[in-house]
């Protein structure tokens, strides 16, 4: 069941037609899901105190209502070492276009996958599962099961992949934990048939999975236009 404060958020992003990052994760978050350690930085001071709390390296991502592909004009850094390469990435972030502030969050590492969901005319909603970042358009290596997804579905999903050895430990890395990933996408699954009525599309892209966590680096949540 949506709360309050996911309907409030849902609201004030129809103006754009999606839903700003820091808001995305929020939403999220409030569904018992996974995301980063981040603070939506309105300032170089709130970003530089994040970091003096987090320590370094850390992820900064530009937050504006009128970009949506944030890599595609240079409005993603990952790698941040100091609090002057956090200014100069921050200052660079602020002559962009509608500029409203950075996602500034913890770095991960794990494989990167892609969880998604569409609203299809014919089945209604549908999850995505496969191998996330950049790989996602070179492979187009993903599964698709209607929803809601049970957790004895996860594992259908995974064996459907075809790069799936990187979770299983692929040459000594270290195994994704099946159980954090099953718990992730069935409460995605749940969290996607609340959203359905308002929501188009959602892409979490990358999901970095460990050995002990699945965690939503990146989230992208579309509005769906016929919304009342």
């Amino acid at each position: 069941m949506l709360t309050d404060e996911m309907k409030a958020i849902l609201e004030k992003s129809r103006g754009t037609g999606w839903v700003l990052e820091p808001d995305a994760k929020k939403i999220l978050s409030l569904a018992g899901l996974d995301v980063p350690e981040y603070i939506h930085a309105t300032s170089v001071g709130e970003a530089e105190a994040f970091a003096s709390k987090t320590g370094y390296p850390l992820v900064a991502k530009v937050v504006s209502p009128d970009i949506l592909h944030k890599s595609d004009v240079g409005g993603v850094a990952v790698g941040i070492s100091s609090d002057e390469q956090l200014r100069e990435v921050f200052d660079g972030f602020s002559k962009m276009k509608g500029f409203a502030g950075a996602v500034i969050e913890e770095m991960l590492s794990g494989v990167e996958l892609i969880v998604g969901a569409k609203n299809d005319s014919q089945f209604g909603p549908v999850i995505i599962l496969g191998i996330g970042g950049i790989g996602v358009e070179i492979y187009k290596d993903t599964t698709i099961r209607m929803a809601p997804i049970k957790k004895e579905h996860v594992p259908s999903m995974v064996a459907d992949i075809k790069a799936r050895k990187l979770l299983e430990g692929f040459r000594g890395s270290e195994p994704v934990n099946m159980e954090c990933l099953s718990s992730m996408v069935v409460g995605f699954s749940n969290l996607v048939m609340d959203l359905a009525p308002f929501v188009e599309s959602i892409d979490l892209n990358p999901v970095m999975c460990s050995g002990s966590r699945c965690v939503i680096a990146d989230a992208r949540m579309i509005l769906n236009n016929a919304q009342e």
